[in-house]
């Protein structure tokens, strides 16, 4: 027996470890393995000692008469047996915090793909009703009117009572919203810009959530990569809405995407409910190895909610700042021309039909989901390499506004609709980086106050992108074309460019 003991310890371990009595008596417990006294007939050397479960290496802790084993999970490994020791292991087979980014990936694909519904379904409500250009740049930016109030509003109430509540209210309005936009459509225009700016409104709080949540259940150097699957999903909600909107009206009707993304929005919130909480410290499956981790991976403490409003005056007193508002302006100029206008682009510069004008608008999204995943695992491998924090975050952002500002001016000289698509997804794909230039920078220099300076920040951007997308179809029926608007986008990005690299930084401030 005694030889058996010391060959089962020894084909496990790495560690010497030596123990010896007086008596050479070892004692365990009976427990639930069953373990009685045994006498050792000599000095007995364990090499070392690790459990089954994989959490942890074993630790011996040694007194006169008896040697303990003690490791982290030992009850659902050892004590458990193999029953036990299979439902720890499949438990652990995905760490809680990516079921909750695969959540929040989720909702943003569904957050998006509500937006482009009416994107898509506004060629036929236009030819139906008669609207003009001009009017179409109304309707679309209408959506826009509450988005502008709720983004400052949104991030202040994720700050005071964290990203679940705040993010499953607005889920659950966004998606009445959507069910009701066809009837609004049919009683009459003032009703459908009543409701696209209640949808508005209810969406404004998903990008502060998202973001608040993923700094609060990621480590610093998975933060980015975690930014960029929930992103990943923002922008296959256009792929989404793109290309099923267009078969569900030729086949059901108007209403028939309206319903499904509806629909799919209240399915998302049943599971969303009982499956997330706002600190990981919160969560009941997570497991005690992968909250270390992530507490391990944070310069700061998860901020404390102490129900006073943040010091609006003081988050505007600093260039750093404003550095993010005019990112974020600038990115939401660019990223609503492209969104609001792309089918209508396609089907007015090359007389493409409107199925074919969705096809060639979805593929640059479908391209960007995955090159915002890459400018995510860039950023945190550049983080992990030692290059400093403000340097990454000046690159990265860069990257986001130099690449869309030079294909934009490409896009000028498309004659098909096969190289338009091309300088669409280089000019989207690479604005995909500013996901981790200014979007993670509100983490960085404000992680107390992020929601709400997520919300000032995106509610500039939205008032930027209001006047971008009527700017647009003004500018066409003015001059007949979209080339003069690219230009404006793109020399914007220019500017942008420089303001970020002056003033930006990745060192706490606030």
């Amino acid at each position: 027996m005694a030889t058996q003991t010391k060959n089962l310890l020894h084909s496990h371990s790495s560690c010497p470890c030596y123990v010896t009595s007086q008596s050479n008596l070892i004692k365990f417990r009976r427990t639930h393995v069953g373990f009685e006294p045994r006498v050792l007939s000599q000095n007995t050397k364990w090499e070392s000692l690790s459990l089954s479960c994989g959490r942890k290496s074993g630790k011996l802790e040694k007194k006169k008469w008896e040697v303990k084993c003690t490791a982290e999970g030992i009850e659902r490994g050892m004590l458990m047996g193999r029953r036990g020791r299979e439902e720890a292991t499949a438990k652990e087979l995905v760490p809680e915090r990516f079921k909750v980014v695969v959540l929040l990936a989720c909702v943003m694909c569904l957050c998006n793909a509500d937006r482009v519904v009416m994107s898509v379904a506004i060629v036929p409500l236009a030819t139906k009703h008669g609207w003009s250009n001009s009017f179409l740049g109304i309707v679309q930016s209408s959506f826009l009117w509450g988005y502008i109030f709720s983004s400052v509003i949104g991030g202040a109430l994720v700050d005071r009572y964290g990203g679940k509540k705040v993010l499953g209210t607005g889920v659950a309005l966004w998606s009445l919203a959507t069910l009701l936009t066809p009837w609004a459509a049919n009683h009459s225009t003032t009703s459908l810009l009543a409701i696209r700016a209640f949808f508005g409104l209810a969406e404004g709080v998903a990008l502060p959530a998202m973001n608040t949540l993923l700094s609060r259940w990621f480590p610093n150097h998975e933060r980015a990569s975690a930014v960029g699957i929930s992103m990943a999903g923002f922008h296959l909600g256009n792929v989404a809405g793109l290309l099923v909107t267009p078969i569900m009206l030729s086949t059901i009707g108007i209403t028939g995407p309206f319903i499904l993304f509806a629909s799919l929005g209240l399915l998302w919130l049943s599971t969303w409910a009982h499956g997330v909480t706002n600190e990981p410290q919160e969560s009941q499956f997570i497991s005690k190895s992968e909250l270390r981790l992530i507490q391990a991976g944070k310069t700061d403490s998860s901020p404390v909610r102490d129900g006073k409003f943040p010091p609006v005056r003081l988050l505007l007193s600093k260039l750093p700042t404003w550095a993010i508002i005019f990112a974020n302006v600038t990115n939401n100029w660019g990223y609503f021309v492209l969104l609001s206008w792309m089918p209508v682009y396609f089907k007015t510069v090359f007389n493409v039909n409107l199925r074919q004008a969705a096809s060639f608008s979805a593929v640059p999204w479908g391209i960007m989901a995955l090159s915002g995943y890459i400018a995510g695992a860039t950023s945190d491998y550049l983080i992990k390499a030692g290059f400093s924090l403000t340097l990454v975050r000046k690159i990265m952002q860069s990257i986001g506004f130099i690449g869309p500002g030079v294909s934009l001016l490409c896009l000028n000289f498309a004659n098909t609709p096969i190289s338009a698509a091309v300088y669409l997804t280089i000019a989207l794909s690479l604005s995909s980086f500013s996901q981790a230039g200014f979007l993670l920078n509100m983490q960085d220099i404000a992680p107390q106050y992020a929601g709400l300076l997520h919300g000032i920040s995106n509610s500039a951007g939205t008032l930027a992108a209001i006047i971008s997308t009527i700017g647009t179809g003004y500018f066409v029926q003015w001059l007949g074309s979209f080339q003069a608007f690219l230009t404006v986008t793109a020399v914007l990005y220019f500017m942008s460019t420089i303001f970020w690299n002056l003033f930006a930084t990745g060192e706490r401030v606030f």
